[in-house]
């Protein structure tokens, strides 16, 4: 249990644009940052964060909340897990007794594997700085690579002992069982009989966006042919190899900051760049790349170059990750290494300025790249030609883009001295058997205000599922939210019956009002929200926005933040000398205007009922009474109305 004032703590110090930053590349615009969302695949940034208030929000997927929500969203933690996890970041001490192996059993399983793949991590390093065989064995192996010492420690690598049990036994020394030891693949066997998996191996440890580890690489260093040259941790619950880079964490803010990432293959490609200088860096070990993998990058940037190896397989690497990269609505450079040269090794060999040269007066579009390639084999034969044609055509296809599509179909014209036009056939001829294979017209960019209008048009039969009135109260929280502790001046009489004005808070009119009438909101979040103020308003002391938006409940916390947010910002009119009149300036007549509103829709909801029952029932008596209620409704609602300046119909 993490004590209420260390809470407090925490969220007090938490900055949410330091936390999503760690995640997301965001950028300024106006008193907020945008950028694209981590939750949604999409184009168009339409993800906001709010320094001034604390909050997150995305226009696009509806998701919503604090630094807390955030990384309880982002992370998968639960609630003590994301407020743990800030406390590290901003090196608060959380005070929690010394858990027992029986406490560590029990705690969350996620948690448990992160905690014996940092143990396991801190193992293998300091055996391979500490131990006589990780420092004659390990330690020289990356020495004899070129790797030094602060990128050794930067990227945690280790050493194996080649023994049968020993990393085992000190695991299960100090509480870990020997069932999680298999499952999260630091052993093999069985529980009868386990092994070190990794013995005889330097170890790369696979770090998550937040620097957590969450696998390992090993690479065998004896000539046995019998043995897998590298091995890796097995898919877990916080490890999936398709959705993670080899990097990530030391390269996501040089990505974001040069606008770019490059993509290599291998573990020692990473370290040499990163070592060079070059850490805008990441890997796609373990696996060929996905479209999880690219989707992580488009976080941080639009911009990928592909520095592979000179030889075939590194060609056709890259060719297969081309289209994919396109297909996210991303940009692609290719940069082919000289012959027999990989990124580790050439990074070695030269001095760092000729790598950056080299990677920059290399590095060519997907177009350029494909033509002088597929060029080489298809000489003066037409047929040949329009295969390469049909190939590169076929790459254009797949961006999502329409003006981007348009660009690179002028550039391919340009370069295969080809007709535009005849291009732009095969490319709709393309588009048009994909649409029909997918039973969809060719899709076209929609903007995050069209959303709820593509999905109205996909789903017809959907209707609006929010009950009577949800929409009423839900305007009156955002004013409790928003204003509740402002005052507004409201007409009223004295004691004299003479007229006067009077100041009165935003949340007293409200709550007082709603009570005088004896009406309660149906949804019960918005209810909730009703009981803080009004128990705050006896209390005399009003809940801060913080309150809501920092919730133990995740419900308030979605709405707060929903409610809070906006993306869009008013201009500054005044330098013009022209006054626009805000939500502030208007805040008395709002306030009234949306109590109205409510109460018109309560007295709505209710004559529909009598109508209802007046229908259902035959006796007079009912009848009359019935109608008398009903007529009472009317004469309430037409007073409302009047003052909202709307005519109702009889």
């Amino acid at each position: 249990m993490i004590p209420q004032d260390t809470i407090m703590s925490i969220l007090d110090s938490v900055r949410i644009e330091e936390v999503v930053g760690d995640f997301v590349s965001l950028k300024k615009r106006g008193a907020n940052l945008i950028g694209v969302c981590p939750f949604h695949k999409e184009k168009t940034p339409s993800f906001i964060v709010s320094p001034a208030k604390g909050i997150f929000k995305c226009f696009g997927c509806g998701k919503a909340g604090d630094s807390v929500r955030f990384i309880m969203e982002h992370e998968h933690y639960s609630y003590p897990e994301a407020l743990r996890f800030l406390a590290q970041k901003y090196g608060i001490i959380i005070e929690e007794k010394e858990r027992t192996p029986e406490e560590l059993m029990a705690q969350n399983e996620r948690e448990r594997m992160f905690n014996v793949n940092t143990f396991a991590q801190q193992y293998f390093s300091e055996v391979m700085k500490k131990q006589e065989e990780g420092i004659a064995v390990g330690m020289s192996y990356f020495r004899e690579r070129g790797f030094r010492d602060a990128i050794i420690d930067k990227f945690q690598l280790g050493y194996c002992l080649n023994q049968r049990d020993t990393f085992i036994q000190h695991a299960i020394k100090n509480g870990y069982s020997k069932e999680l030891l298999l499952k999260i693949g630091l052993a093999s066997g069985n529980e009868e009989r386990l092994y070190d998996k990794y013995q005889g191996r330097v170890i790369f440890p696979i770090h998550n966006l937040t620097g957590k580890v969450v696998g390992f690489g090993a690479r065998i260093l004896s000539g046995d042919k019998t043995k897998a040259k590298y091995l890796n941790s097995p898919e877990s619950e916080i490890y999936n190899k398709s959705q993670t880079l080899y990097g990530i964490f030391f390269a996501k803010n040089e990505i974001s900051r040069l606008d770019n990432c490059i993509l290599v293959e291998g573990y020692a490609d990473v370290l040499s760049m990163h070592q060079a200088g070059i850490e805008n860096t990441v890997a796609s070990s373990g696996t060929s790349l996905t479209t999880e993998q690219i989707r992580l990058i488009s976080r941080y940037t639009k911009n990928v170059t592909i520095l592979y190896d000179g030889d075939s397989a590194g060609i056709h690497a890259a060719l297969r990750g081309t289209d994919m990269i396109l297909e996210e609505g991303m940009n692609v450079r290719i940069v082919v290494l000289p012959p027999d040269e990989d990124p580790d090794s050439f990074v070695q060999h030269n001095p760092i300025e000729v790598v950056r040269d080299y990677i920059s007066n290399n590095a060519k579009d997907f177009i350029s790249f494909k033509t002088q390639l597929l060029l080489k084999d298809a000489h003066n034969d037409p047929i040949k030609r329009a295969e390469v044609l049909k190939d590169i055509v076929g790459s254009i296809a797949v961006i999502p883009d329409a003006i981007y599509r348009a660009t690179y179909i002028k550039e391919c014209s340009r370069l295969m001295e080809m007709p535009e036009q005849s291009l732009m056939n095969e490319l709709n001829k393309i588009l048009r058997a994909k649409a029909k294979k997918t039973g969809l017209e060719p899709q076209q960019d929609f903007g995050v205000e069209d959303v709820k209008v593509e999905q109205q048009l996909q789903n017809p039969n959907v209707v609006d599922s929010a009950p009577v009135g949800f929409y009423q109260e839900q305007e009156l929280v955002k004013l409790l939210l928003m204003y509740g502790d402002r005052e507004i001046d409201i007409d009223g009489v004295d004691e004299n019956n003479n007229p006067t004005i009077y100041k009165i808070s935003v949340a007293s009119f409200i709550i007082d009002d709603l009570k005088n009438d004896d009406l309660l909101f149906k949804d019960e979040i918005h209810q909730i929200i009703f009981n803080v103020y009004d128990r705050a308003l006896d209390e005399g002391q009003l809940p801060k926005e913080q309150y809501f938006i920092s919730n133990e409940n995740p419900r308030i916390v979605e709405l707060a933040a929903n409610l809070l947010s906006s993306r869009y910002k008013l201009d500054n009119w005044g330098k013009h000398d022209i006054k626009v009149k805000t939500e502030e300036d208007v805040l008395s007549k709002m306030v009234i205007t949306t109590l109205l509103r409510y109460k018109d829709m309560v007295i709505d909801d209710k004559r529909n009922e009598i109508t209802k029952q007046l229908m259902e029932t035959e006796n007079v008596d009912d009848q009359m009474i019935l109608l008398h209620k009903k007529k009472k409704l009317d004469d309430i609602r037409i007073r409302i109305n009047k003052e909202l300046g709307i005519v109702v119909a009889k």
